[in-house]
């Protein structure tokens, strides 16, 4: 299974979970919360990143690093599917992206 399979494996679970009851399910739980709820929730993770980030210098655990950005992804995953766009948006806008200076892109950004 490649890297992108396990992106669209997941993009299909979370779009399958609109359907179901929140009592049986975290992220239709999620979904029935609201978009608010779902903000939070990538609030809660990106900042838990950051922590982990930082706890490297003290513990060197960089695993719990990687931990917390698969929470991050997970969720902002959740956000899009919420959006009704999926992980195929993004990495297409990285592809677009790809190869071009970080300037010029920011640059193109603000035209």
């Amino acid at each position: 299974m490649s890297k992108n399979d396990i992106l669209n494996q997941i993009d299909q679970v979370l779009e399958s979970r609109k359907s179901e009851d929140g009592d049986n399910s975290y992220v239709a739980s999620l979904y029935e919360k609201g978009l608010e709820k779902i903000l939070k929730k990538v609030s809660e993770e990106a900042t838990e990143v950051v922590m982990a980030a930082k706890d490297i210098e003290h513990n060197g655990d960089k695993n719990h690093l990687v931990y917390e950005i698969a929470d991050l992804w997970f969720h902002t995953q959740i956000l899009l599917a919420q959006q009704g766009l999926s992980s195929q948006d993004v990495t297409t806008e990285l592809e677009r992206r790809f190869g071009l200076s970080g300037h010029t892109e920011k640059a193109n950004r603000s035209k």
